[in-house]
């Protein structure tokens, strides 16, 4: 994957913490079966493969070929069960490079039985020559502070978007050319600019193919107008106004904000899956469950002395499993992490990242699953049982036990609800 142009991610300032949070540094640029225990519902079986015959849409870019496979079906807690253990792993910018980490990480999920959601760049679908093709908002055409792809990028970036859903694994937006700051960053932009955004983020997606010229090439085997629901955006900014125009282009989650390790809300109609806070070990204070805080943090976005790298690594490790163990065995809210297909500090952070799906994702009570899956079960909860979950704080556990916390009998599912009961005829 070639892009003209890498990028440095903006600051996010948190006054409730001691330390400054980066936002995303999107740089250039999850499968299997369901097994109980693991990141499906309980006793579910995956979807079979889609066995339907391919219906291209547009220019054959994207295609329907039915529901996905591998997805696990949501089911409402039952009076006193004890919530699992989620964790979704997330990556912003999602293309294929030299590095070969999309393709990387996919193995990783297949082997650890996670699904994940990949939070893909329209530009990276977009080849350098057609970049005019390009509107940003407040910004002159082709440009771009992320730069566009060549063919062979947009090739391999295609077939990794191709495989990771075929695997179960999300495919959302991290928008296009990731603007950051002022001067025409998303932060100031307004609703209208981020539904012009979206509209060409998806357009991007759904004409790679007349865009490149590549019209034999193999089509992305889902509708994407259907698959998108939920995005994060560049540097954290932007959220409040991005919110209303995705909620009216029928999104259902967002996660670019700054979050307690609380269960999720509702917020403006959609899922608040923002990053979390969790600790930074052998400093007093906390960060966000992303690679570039933590890169941020440890040598100021820069890379720094290699005789640090394996120390920073480690400490990005044992922060994510601080959190995790701290929801594992108190509150067992979500645990939410972003990062970035990129080589910081020698790679450390991917290696990091790597072990925490190992250790996390195998154990009986964890599901490790994308963000849909996760907005999926959460909609198929009593609400009162969601409230009530939310009233325990970081890393607490109800004093009575999980049985005595949730005894309460749930209120039925509402009427087409994942997971709610068929309408009797």
């Amino acid at each position: 994957m070639a892009v003209t142009k890498r990028i440095a991610a903006g600051v996010v300032a948190v006054a409730a913490c001691a330390a400054s949070l980066a936002g995303c540094g999107a740089g250039t640029t999850g499968s299997s079966g369901v097994k109980e225990g693991t990141h499906g519902a309980k006793k579910a079986a995956p979807a079979p493969a889609p066995k339907s015959a391919v219906r291209l849409i547009g220019d054959g870019s994207t295609a329907y070929t039915g529901a996905q496979p591998y997805q696990p079906r949501p089911e409402r807690l039952k009076p006193g069960q004890k919530p699992p253990q989620f964790v979704v792993f997330s990556w912003d910018g999602a293309g294929e490079d030299s590095q070969r980490l999309f393709s990387r990480f996919r193995k990783v999920a297949k082997a650890n039985k996670a699904t994940m959601t990949y939070f893909l760049s329209g530009v990276y679908l977009l080849p350098e020559d057609k970049r005019d093709l390009y509107r940003p908002p407040q910004h002159s055409p082709g440009r771009s502070d992320i730069g566009f792809n060549d063919e062979q990028g947009i090739a391999d970036t295609v077939k990794q978007l191709r495989l990771a859903w075929l695997e179960g694994s999300e495919i959302g937006t991290h928008f296009n050319g990731h603007f950051c700051g002022s001067g025409g960053g998303v932060g100031e932009w307004s609703v209208e600019d981020w539904k012009d955004e979206i509209a060409q983020a998806k357009r991007f997606v759904k004409s790679w193919k007349t865009t490149t010229g590549m019209k034999k090439a193999s089509p992305l085997p889902f509708d994407y107008e259907k698959e998108l629901v939920g995005a994060r955006t560049p540097c954290l900014e932007g959220q409040k106004n991005f919110m209303s125009a995705a909620r009216e282009l029928g999104f259902r989650y967002d996660t670019s904000g700054v979050n307690d390790q609380l269960w999720p809300a509702k917020k403006q109609g959609l899922w608040d899956l923002s990053m979390q806070l969790v600790p930074v070990p052998g400093r007093s204070f906390e960060t966000l469950t992303m690679d570039y805080n933590f890169y941020m943090n440890q040598s100021g976005a820069r890379t720094g002395a290699e005789g640090r790298h394996e120390y920073w690594g480690d400490q990005f490790r044992d922060g994510l499993l601080k959190g995790f163990e701290r929801a594992h065995d108190g509150n067992r809210a979500p645990l939410l992490i972003g990062n970035h297909f990129e080589s910081w500090n020698g790679g450390v952070y991917m290696r990091a990242v790597e072990e925490v799906i190992e250790r996390v994702c195998t154990k009986a009570d964890v599901r490790c699953v994308s963000f849909r899956q996760l907005a999926d079960w959460l909609d198929a909860q009593d609400p009162q049982t969601l409230a009530k979950m939310r009233t325990l704080g970081v890393g607490e556990a109800p004093k009575g036990g999980w049985e005595a916390f949730l005894a309460g009998r749930p209120a039925p599912a509402p009427k087409g609800v994942p997971g709610a009961p068929a309408a009797k005829r």
